[in-house]
């Protein structure tokens, strides 16, 4: 359907999520250990019963159950606090936020509270750096198509929150990342493309930009997951799910113009297909994902449960002639 896509294989994949015969798994969060990258860890989300903490190898170290949790991602505070958030979605009248930590030694969860957002369906969510004296941001795109931002002041576990910032989309959105530079904010509206808020901007840059199309070439419907990698002060690359035909969309920042699209085919371990949420992190992973690391959801996996695949970066940047 779209542009061609190249290909590249998976190094590894985690143990299947517990739900079977559903979609279930959805989205992953990764946590790079800088003393032993190698014992970095995946938080993933099974949609239908609560939190994994995998390791790069793929064996889940920990299971929380939580209920209906979507999205998930995770944020360093500056107290060296791993604070991990998830759309909550148990109430599809009232959007919520569980927030855990993650204990990165024993590789386990604990829930800390759930936060009100707002009216309609828990869908999307990210997290970024604070501002105006805030720890972080939360980011929830919900299904219905309001997107809220919350101000998070940690206050050592003690968490309050204000919303600073709301905004309509036509349709629904769901995935989002923030360029931790700067805290600008991307967000899938799933049918429409890829919008750009910029937090630091003028009046009409916070008001959003629709930065990227679905124009079935380089991204088709459904508009998934995002990931970013910030390089320089303005540059980097941002990556999108095209989930309408397997493929995940790369552009470059800040200009967003499309570099090219790859797909993960059947290696090592098997292919990716509809994927909804990824995430990518640069740095040494261990001898197996020795320059960065890329998750994707994989919603097929069969005959098993749906599971994640974890992709070695520098095999993408080098099919995409990027090295």
């Amino acid at each position: 359907m779209g542009d061609p896509a190249v290909e590249v294989t998976a190094s590894a994949e985690t143990h299947p999520v517990g739900t079977a015969n559903a979609d279930a798994a959805d989205d992953p969060a990764i946590w790079r250990n800088a003393e032993d990258p190698a014992a970095s860890l995946i938080v993933a989300t099974d949609k239908k019963a609560g939190l994994y903490v995998y390791g790069l190898d793929g064996l889940a170290h920990h299971f929380l159950p939580g209920g209906r949790l979507n999205n998930v991602d995770i944020f360093e505070l500056a107290d060296g606090t791993v604070l991990v958030g998830a759309s909550e979605r148990t109430d599809p009248a009232n959007a919520k936020v569980a927030l855990f930590t993650l204990d990165t030694r024993r590789g386990e969860l604990r829930h800390v509270t759930t936060i009100d957002v707002g009216p309609g369906e828990g869908y999307g969510f990210c997290m970024g750096p604070g501002r105006d004296g805030a720890d972080v941001m939360l980011y929830s795109p919900v299904k219905e198509g309001s997107l809220h931002g919350q101000a998070l002041r940690w206050n050592g576990g003690n968490a309050t929150v204000e919303t600073v910032f709301r905004h309509e989309l036509a349709s629904q959105p769901e995935g989002c990342v923030v360029d931790p530079r700067d805290g600008t904010l991307y967000v899938g509206e799933e049918m429409a493309g890829i919008w750009r808020f910029r937090m630091d901007g003028t009046p009409e840059e916070r008001a959003g930009e629709l930065v990227a199309r679905v124009d079935n070439a380089m991204l088709v419907a459904d508009v998934e997951g995002l990931a970013i990698v910030p390089e320089g002060d303005r540059g980097g690359l941002l990556v999108a799910s095209s989930q309408g035909d397997n493929a995940y969309a790369v552009f470059r920042l800040p200009g967003m113009e499309p570099v090219g699209r790859f797909r993960i085919a059947a290696g090592r371990v098997g292919s990716a297909e509809e994927t909804d949420g990824i995430d990518l992190k640069l740095g040494d992973f261990g001898p197996e994902f020795p320059a960065g690391l890329f998750i994707a959801q994989d919603g097929m996996n069969e005959p098993e449960a749906q599971n994640f695949k974890l992709v070695r970066w520098d095999s993408v940047l080098e099919a995409l002639g990027e090295r």
